[in-house]
């Protein structure tokens, strides 16, 4: 199990773990009835942060924030020397997370995406993970939500009786509505990406070798090209150059917000 804590990554707080350690701290949470705010972050994830310090306030206060992506991993490695020897991505740690609560008995809520994607994604995991208990499922259609639903929403979760929330609504409204749900649940959340997605069958999985090689932004983009083009266009070369400007010591990343400074839960 490596833990190594929390590293800055252009401004942004990743932890140094592997998936033995995050499984575990998301368990213990459950366990125990705790909230506890998790998101796994690649390049894109990353850069929300590093060019939007209020965000980077949000991200930073969170519990547990995986390397996502294979660059953030290196990035890891290159500035901290954590010796990582690979990613925690977000599917695998959402799988590996459901195949637990399957075996402890705990029951999971699942929050984002749409109607059709959360049937079958219910489908497949009830099929792969017998013992799974799903205590609901909720669409959001990929909005975020107005301040004064959250109170709404929480209740619900809470009277599900889940011990875990998993929150698929694309980066960065999923680490808002994760950071904005924290004080009023009980039970840890995982912001997990494209994971629904992935695991209802509707995404294809990257062969293994463009995922050691830090080329899935590449299979990505090739699936979804209109939508994706800007992000890896514009913000994949922006990472680079500012990892480097970090790893030559040329600038430093601004110190990162206090984790307690108060930022409204959803903006606008």
């Amino acid at each position: 199990m490596i833990n190594r804590g929390k590293r800055n990554v252009l401004g942004v707080l990743v932890d140094a773990v592997d998936y033995e350690a995050a499984i575990d701290q998301i368990l213990t949470a459950a366990r125990d009835r705790r909230p506890l705010a998790v998101t796994a972050l690649a390049v894109h994830g990353v850069m929300t942060g590093a060019t939007d310090r209020a965000h980077a306030a949000r991200l930073n206060s969170f519990d547990l924030v995986t390397p996502d992506g294979q660059p953030v991993r290196w990035a890891l490695n290159l500035l901290h020397r954590c010796r990582l020897s690979d990613r925690v991505y977000g599917p695998t740690l959402t799988f590996r997370v459901l195949a637990a609560c399957a075996e402890q008995g705990l029951p999971v809520y699942l929050y984002g995406s749409t109607d059709e994607t959360l049937h079958r994604l219910v489908d497949r995991l009830t099929a792969q993970l017998p013992g799974l208990k799903i205590a609901g499922q909720e669409s959001s259609q990929f909005r975020a939500i107005r301040a004064d639903e959250a109170p709404e929403v929480a209740a619900r979760i809470r009277a599900s009786g889940a011990r875990v929330v998993l929150v698929g609504l694309g980066c960065p409204r999923q680490e808002l509505f994760t950071y904005a749900m924290r004080p009023l649940l009980d039970a840890p959340l995982l912001a997990v990406g494209a994971a629904f997605d992935y695991h209802a069958g509707l995404l294809r999985t990257p062969p293994p070798w463009m995922q050691r090689a830090g080329l899935e932004w590449l299979w990505r983009l090739g699936l979804e090209p209109r939508r994706l083009w800007r992000r890896y266009v514009i913000l994949n070369p922006a990472y680079l150059a500012r990892l480097g400007g970090q790893l030559l010591r040329l600038w430093r990343p601004a110190p990162p917000p206090p984790a307690t400074e108060q930022l409204p839960s959803f903006p606008g």
